[in-house]
C-alpha cells in the first residue's frame, strides 16, 4: 500500500509540476540567419529552465520548417538555426509554420519536418490569448 501511495504522490506532483510550466510562443519570421539562430538558442534555453515552448515560423523562416534543411552554422557552437529546432523539437517543443507559409512558398504539408504541421489560425489565436502565456516575436 505504501509503494501505492509514493507512487500516486509522484504522479500528482509531476502533473502540477506540468500544469506549472511557463508556456512561450516563439514568433520567427526573419531571413537573417544570426536573428534565426539567436530565436532558437533562446528558444532551447527557455525549454531548458523550464517552459513549455511553441514555435512558430513565419515566411522566410518556414524554410527551417523543411525536411533536409540545413543552413550556415554559426559560432560558437557551430550549429544552424535548423540544428537548433530539431534539438528543441526533440526535448519537446512544438513547431508549426504559419497557415500562410505553404500555399504561398509551393511547398506541401509532406515536405515539412516531422512533428511540424501548419498551424491553424483559430487555435493559434487561442493559445496567444492565454493569460499565461509569453510570445515572443523575431
Amino acid at each position: 500500500m505504501k509503494n501505492v501511495t509514493v507512487a500516486l504522490t509522484i504522479a500528482l506532483a509531476s502533473s502540477a509540476a506540468m500544469a506549472d510550466k511557463q508556456a512561450v510562443t516563439v514568433v520567427l519570421n526573419s531571413e537573417s540567419t544570426m536573428t534565426q539562430g539567436m530565436a532558437m538558442v533562446l528558444a532551447n534555453q527557455m525549454q531548458a529552465q523550464g517552459a513549455q515552448v511553441d514555435i512558430l515560423l513565419c515566411d522566410h523562416a518556414g524554410e527551417l520548417a523543411l525536411k533536409g534543411a540545413s543552413g550556415e552554422a554559426m559560432k560558437p557552437n557551430n550549429l544552424s538555426p535548423a540544428q537548433l529546432l530539431d534539438g528543441a523539437l526533440k526535448k519537446g517543443a512544438t513547431a508549426s509554420v504559419c497557415a500562410l507559409y505553404l500555399p504561398n512558398s509551393g511547398k506541401k504539408a509532406e515536405d515539412l519536418k516531422d512533428g511540424i504541421r501548419p498551424a491553424q489560425p483559430a487555435e493559434m489565436g487561442a493559445a496567444l490569448l492565454e493569460p499565461n502565456r509569453k510570445v515572443i516575436g523575431f
